[in-house]
């Protein structure tokens, strides 16, 4: 059994108008699915993705209104990549992000990788990274009806960091249960050394970079902070095989959850990070066709029973008009 790369990265945000303003109209990446959170229905689950939100293109938020802000810290996921094409698409977004206003750092170095470091409108941390003809995973197909020109666009998600007081713990959970391999190493902007470890094809779609940080406190979770990270399984049989692996090394775990997008199994590693096995299918074109991929409420058959209770409790949200699909 292999992962495949990594599969969807979930957020939290208290905003969530702004959130999908920034992430479709700043960022370029399609709403495909406006539904609710499943473990509490009275709160917003949207994901983002490119066209069709392919697996590892699947970048998602829960909303919390009033949630506190995020104080970063270890124990935590603490920045999500994003790929683009290249060094020329990195220019194209500095200058993008200069002129909306998107705080950003200077172009660095990770893993041999140019990369942009910025954050949105509630302090989320993302790193553009470019791909450059890199061989891996490969990434998904920008919407054609997005603001970004395409030859620019976000192609997928890239390695997310994990940021932990004790690294060996994390790597060995990576390496010896996960079947991660070492991929390298390089030195963080800030100072310190990160681990990097790939799986699947490898390449930035496929990494999980470990930073260890003995002097930080621990984080506490908020708006701009991330709930968990999602790795890609082929199917549901070899899905069965990893929970019974899991359940096997001594893992407490969730078991398997029906999302109807694709089924979950979440656990936690030694350093407290959750992480989630996904199913590549059956996908967000099993209750809407592609045209209209996150336009309405969706919700799976299993709660559609109660939509109505549903939508009483949830704040209304106009996406279409929110993402500036009445302006194409």
């Amino acid at each position: 059994m292999e992962l495949l790369g990594i599969h969807h990265v979930s957020a939290l945000t208290a905003d969530a108008p702004g959130n999908v303003r920034f992430y479709t109209r700043t960022l370029g990446l399609r709403l495909v699915k406006k539904t609710v959170n499943q473990d509490d229905v009275t709160s917003y689950h949207l994901f983002y993705g490119d066209e069709r939100g392919r697996p590892g293109t699947e970048l998602t938020f829960f909303d919390i209104p009033h949630l506190a802000p995020d104080r970063p810290g270890t124990h935590s996921i603490s920045s999500v990549g994003l790929r683009v094409p290249d060094r020329r698409a990195l220019d194209y977004w500095r200058e993008r992000f200069e002129r909306l206003g998107v705080e950003h750092d200077e172009p660095q170095p990770r893993a041999g990788r140019l990369t942009l470091a910025f954050r949105d409108f509630e302090g989320q941390r993302l790193v553009l990274t470019a791909e450059d003809g890199e061989a891996g995973v490969p990434g998904g197909r920008p919407w054609e009806r997005s603001p970004v020109p395409a030859e620019f666009g976000i192609r997928g998600l890239g390695p997310v960091t994990i940021t932990v007081r004790e690294a060996e713990p994390s790597v060995r959970v990576l390496t010896e249960v996960l079947g991660f391999r070492p991929a390298g190493r390089y030195e963080a902007p800030g100072g310190g050394e990160v681990l990097v470890y790939a799986t699947g094809a490898g390449g930035p779609g496929a990494e999980v970079h470990v930073e260890e940080r003995p002097d930080l406190p621990p984080e506490r979770q908020g708006k701009g902070g991330v709930h968990h990270v999602a790795f890609r399984v082929p199917d549901a049989e070899e899905h069965a095989a990893w929970l019974e692996r899991l359940e096997g090394r001594g893992f407490r775990t969730s078991g398997i959850v029906e999302r109807f997008y694709f089924r979950s199994i979440y656990f936690r590693e030694p350093n407290g990070i959750l992480y989630e096995l996904a199913t590549d299918g059956p996908g967000f074109e099993a209750d809407e066709d592609f045209e209209h991929l996150g336009e309405r409420l969706a919700l799976p058959p299993y709660l559609e029973p109660y939509r109505a209770t549903i939508e009483a409790h949830l704040r209304p949200l106009d996406t279409r008009a929110l993402a500036g699909l009445e302006e194409r």
